[in-house]
């Protein structure tokens, strides 16, 4: 049995990862209830912005230009990915988003691998995030606490952004019915440009608060690229609330399982998954009748 120290951190392990899940499912969210596309590249995109952060960081030195120079980066990565690929699979089949979007994450990892090799890349810790803080209860490392913060910050700019201003009407307009959109005369194109660069700017601003913590390696989306689908489907295809509870509830069942049992951490979190999609089919967050 863990101790209650133990399982006190593995509870605050599980809040930074569960922020981090809620931000790459936002923008995994708000792409797949609008647009409609299944981007299996989101975890490959993760792991570019996590470079992105260690390229950055070894030319300017300061993590905080490298998480703007990273912003601008993935911006314009989502604006050549929507403009030359995903705008022509709009109305094909599922599968064909799949494939096309499989295809670009393969591409992406691999095209990492060879850039940088097999070795995985250290991002320093910033300055202003080393050392631990006495929590009174608790020593825990700096860093992931403003890690904490940081992303509770961005989502709550990001919750304002679709809520509190005439872009986000639009882009939670297209959600429930992208064809009205389109009638009362919106540039959908446009909206469906914008709404696809935020979220590849989402998820690569979360590979690069992450890449602090761990090591940097091609990989490193894939986990998060399936934990992200199981997120959506707790939370509810198109909610943004539901993203962000839902992807606490998961960081907090993986890391409190691992104290006891890691190997059983993603089997209790589909396990879950499971429960939900019995008694609540749209998820906890969803409308029925959402596709």
């Amino acid at each position: 049995m863990p101790s209650t120290a133990v399982l006190l951190s593995q509870a605050f392990n599980g809040l930074a990862l569960g922020s981090l899940l809620a931000l790459v499912s936002s923008g995994l969210t708000i792409i797949l209830g609008t647009l409609g596309v299944l981007n299996f590249a989101h975890g490959a995109l993760f792991a570019v912005g996590a470079y992105t952060a260690f390229v950055m960081m070894q030319a300017t030195q300061s993590f905080v230009l490298a998480l703007l120079g990273g912003c601008a980066v993935m911006l314009i990565i989502g604006f050549a990915m929507e403009r030359l690929v995903i705008r022509h699979f709009y109305a094909r089949p599922d599968e064909d988003q799949i494939l096309v979007t499989y295809g670009i994450g393969m591409v992406l990892v691999e095209g990492l691998r060879t850039w940088f090799g097999g070795n995985s890349q250290r991002v320093p810790v910033p300055s202003w995030g080393t050392g631990a803080t006495k929590l009174g209860f608790l020593v825990y490392p700096t860093y992931r606490l403003q890690l904490i913060g940081i992303i509770a910050a961005l989502l709550v700019g990001l919750y304002l952004v679709l809520y509190r201003t005439s872009v986000g009407l639009v882009v939670r307009a297209g959600i429930e019915n992208a064809g009205m959109v389109g009638i009362l005369g919106i540039d959908v194109r446009r909206t469906f440009l914008f709404v696809f660069a935020v979220g590849i700017v989402a998820v690569g601003l979360a590979g690069m608060l992450y890449a602090p913590v761990v090591a940097v390696t091609p990989d490193m989306g894939a986990s998060f690229m399936v934990q992200s689908f199981v997120v959506i489907v707790l939370g509810g295809l198109g909610s943004f609330p539901g993203a962000i509870v839902g992807g606490l509830i998961a960081g907090e069942i993986i890391s409190l399982t691992s104290a006891f049992n890691s190997a059983y951490s993603e089997v209790m979190l589909y396990g879950l998954m499971a429960l939900v999609l019995v008694a609540r089919p749209q998820g906890l967050f969803g409308t029925e009748g959402r596709v």
